[in-house]
């Protein structure tokens, strides 16, 4: 589906795809066998609890859908972990005593969350007053693995009052969309319409994402300073490939690779401490 493209779903449809993944978090957290998660097409999805098999049937009409959390180190870190395997593999199993389901879960994660407990830290007013330690134990209730799994991480600093009242005009959204869907478009061609740039896989990252000898360089550089891993190195060559693809360009150049590497500034900020 094209961005910009809208969808009719019966009332109430969205928040039952949306809230699909907080529900099956949420019991899994309590230790209760149930999953309900955003489907592809009319599903009968089977859940078991205390052994006693119900169904329950909804349409999603291909809602994928977007899961957005905010203030990210606050939610239990149980809860979080459990996110690792729907956005490694797209899939969820559910698996108790009396057997087990899998069921498709495809979504796009965002979270947000502040820099430290007060919000403030490295803002030039110096109003945050967070001890070091206590920087790394805020940072530390969202785990690696984790972070590992998300293709971007950008810090986003706070606006001075100029560049909140600065009117000057920027890119129309509706420039925006043409250029995403044309990317989109790039992709499909590419893999013949069966993946994008973000669920490559092993031969196709090879065929797609080949690196010259200067973007290799840059890339060793990277990876040995910030010490990344295996899963973070394939995560920064297919942004590097969108980057190249909204850019227009047929190959990865190292000004395209050097944006994606920059994408994984929550290692940097870690650094600095």
């Amino acid at each position: 589906m094209e961005i910009g493209a809208r969808r009719n779903v019966q009332p109430g449809q969205c928040l039952l795809a949306f809230s699909g993944l907080f529900l099956f978090l949420s019991i899994q957290f309590l230790g209760v066998g149930l999953g309900l998660l955003p489907q592809w097409g009319e599903h009968i999805i089977y859940t078991r609890w205390a052994a006693f098999p119900f169904a329950i049937r909804y349409g999603s009409y291909r809602l994928s859908g977007v899961l957005f959390l905010d203030e990210l180190p606050e939610f239990p870190r149980d809860v979080l972990e459990v996110l690792r395997q729907p956005i490694e593999d797209g899939v969820v199993t559910v698996s108790r005593v009396s057997g087990s389901e899998t069921f498709p879960s495809r979504f796009m994660l965002v979270c947000a969350m502040n820099p430290c407990k007060c919000g403030w830290y490295g803002h030039p007013s110096g109003r945050c007053h967070c001890t070091d330690s206590e920087i790394r134990r805020y940072h530390s209730r969202i785990s690696g693995p984790l972070l590992d799994r998300i293709d971007i991480i950008v810090e986003v600093p706070a606006l001075e009052y100029a560049e909140l009242t600065d009117r000057a005009g920027g890119e129309t959204s509706a420039d925006i969309k043409k250029r995403v869907n044309a990317a989109r478009a790039v992709q499909r061609a590419r893999t013949g319409g069966t993946l994008s740039n973000a669920h490559l896989g092993p031969e196709e990252l090879d065929r797609c994402c080949a690196l010259s000898d200067a973007c290799g360089a840059l890339m060793k550089d990277a990876f040995d300073a910030m010490g990344l891993t295996a899963r973070s190195y394939d995560k920064i060559l297919r942004v590097a490939r969108t980057i190249a693809d909204l850019d227009g360009s047929a190959e990865i150049r190292p000004d395209h690779l050097a944006e994606a590497i920059q994408y994984r500034t929550f290692n940097l900020m870690e650094n600095n401490l």
